[in-house]
C-alpha cells in the first residue's frame, strides 16, 4: 500500500507499476510478488519488468485514503500494523490537535496503528489505455 502509486494491465493481468523514461519512451516498470516470465528478481519477493506504455492495456493512478480520529488523510506507506498517514484537512490548527509531525509547511504526518483507521480506501483515476498517450 502506498499514498499515490500506479498500477497498469498487460498482458491480461494487473500489477503494481512505475513509469519510467528510457531515452525518450515511457515504459511501465511492472512488479510481480512471484517469479514470472521475462521477470527479474529486483529483492527477495520483488519482480520488475519493463514494457513499453503504449503497450499496456491501461494504465491507473491510484492514491490510498482512510480517516483517523475523524480527519481525513492519505495514506502513504505501512509497516507492520501501522500506516503512514499524512493530514488532508488543510487546518493546521487541527493538524497540531491531533499531534501529528509537521514535515514542512502544510503537511502533517504520523504512523498511527492500523487498526484505528477507518474508512480505508482507493481511488483509481484511469490516466491510460493502449493506444493513448501515458503519464
Amino acid at each position: 500500500m502506498n499514498g499515490e502509486s500506479y498500477r497498469a494491465r498487460w498482458d491480461g493481468t494487473e500489477y503494481e507499476a512505475s513509469p519510467d523514461l528510457v531515452d525518450g519512451r515511457l515504459f511501465m516498470r511492472l512488479y510481480a510478488p512471484a517469479p514470472a516470465d521475462g521477470f527479474e528478481e529486483a529483492a527477495p519477493g520483488r519482480f520488475v519488468r519493463a514494457v513499453p506504455a503504449a503497450g499496456c492495456a491501461a494504465v491507473w493512478h491510484v492514491t490510498t485514503f482512510c480517516e483517523w480520529r475523524g480527519a481525513p488523510f492519505l495514506v502513504h506507506a505501512e509497516r507492520e500494523a501501522e500506516l503512514l498517514v499524512e493530514y488532508t484537512g488543510g487546518n493546521a490548527l487541527h493538524a497540531a490537535g491531533l499531534g501529528l509531525e509537521r514535515i514542512e509547511r502544510g503537511v502533517y504526518r504520523a504512523w498511527v496503528r492500523r487498526e484505528e483507521v477507518s474508512a480505508l480506501g482507493e481511488q483509481a483515476v484511469m490516466i491510460g489505455a493502449a493506444g493513448e498517450q501515458h503519464p
